[in-house]
């Protein structure tokens, strides 16, 4: 088993992503949405994956029109398997190849454990980890071929940590498993991908609306840096995992949070 080895170039270089074809799960908005306009800006054709929102098509073309690549957008429920291996079959005819998987999209149900539903532990499951675990199956496919390819699991602190004051349990499980799925795959892919995770903090998105004020305020309280992160603020970190910066990386999980988990 063997990582390959890329060339010795400018560090600038080790950063591009000039050509290559990278999948985003979750990709019109928060996390995902940054990390689509980070790989755009690093010269990658994206592929830009949703389940629902009106406006994923003009936000790809945007995109598309202010970095001079291809950004197409795909509709897809990443939890039915049928529609995954549907949309990955189409990104790869309409680009020609698939190099970069960006797992993203992910839900989260608050609620104290017994009153959960098992439809919504299902839900949970079905896009946090089921989700996740079929995009990196059907990507497989084509990294097999290409003898290359990279995998980027948007995971959680939550992963490691249980939250306070609200209740999910379900959702730290679902990520859990997520971070211990991708730490395997690095090992049983390692001839042909690379398998990291990034674990964000508490991040301003449209995910934390409705969540009550007082909640938020005991979060950026236990946060040493006295703040919520914004998505923005990733996307270096999931350009590094992307790119050839990190070619000797795998198995690895960058926990950015603002030092949530330090103490």
């Amino acid at each position: 088993m063997f990582l390959p080895i890329p060339q010795d170039v400018h560090v600038t270089e080790l950063f591009s992503l000039k050509s290559q074809v990278a999948v985003v799960t979750g990709g019109s908005r928060g996390i995902g949405l940054e990390v689509v306009k980070a790989f755009a800006e690093a010269g990658a054709n994206v592929a830009l994956v949703y389940r629902s929102s009106a406006a994923a098509q003009d936000i790809a073309r945007n995109i598309a029109e202010e970095n001079n690549v291809t950004v197409r957008a795909y509709q897809c429920d990443v939890s039915i398997e049928k529609d995954v291996l549907q949309t990955f079959d189409s990104i790869a005819r309409d680009f020609g190849r698939i190099d970069v998987l960006v797992a993203n999209a992910g839900i989260c149900y608050a609620g104290a454990a017994e009153d959960f539903s098992p439809q919504q532990f299902r839900s949970t499951m079905g896009v946090n980890f089921e989700g996740p675990w079929m995009c990196a199956r059907a990507a497989s496919k084509y990294f097999k071929q290409q003898k290359k390819g990279n995998i980027i699991f948007t995971t959680s602190m939550s992963a490691s940590i249980v939250n306070i004051p609200d209740k999910q349990a379900i959702y730290n499980a679902s990520k859990a498993g997520l971070l211990h799925l991708a730490r395997s795959l690095s090992i049983e892919w390692i001839d042909f991908c690379r398998v990291n995770c990034i674990s964000p903090g508490y991040i301003a998105t449209e995910m934390l609306e409705g969540i009550p004020e007082e909640c938020m305020r005991e979060w950026i309280a236990l946060t040493p840096a006295k703040r919520m992160g914004k998505a923005h603020e990733l996307k270096g970190a999931y350009l590094f995992c992307a790119s050839d910066a990190s070619s000797f990386m795998t198995g690895a999980n960058l926990v950015i949070d603002g030092a949530y988990t330090v103490p």
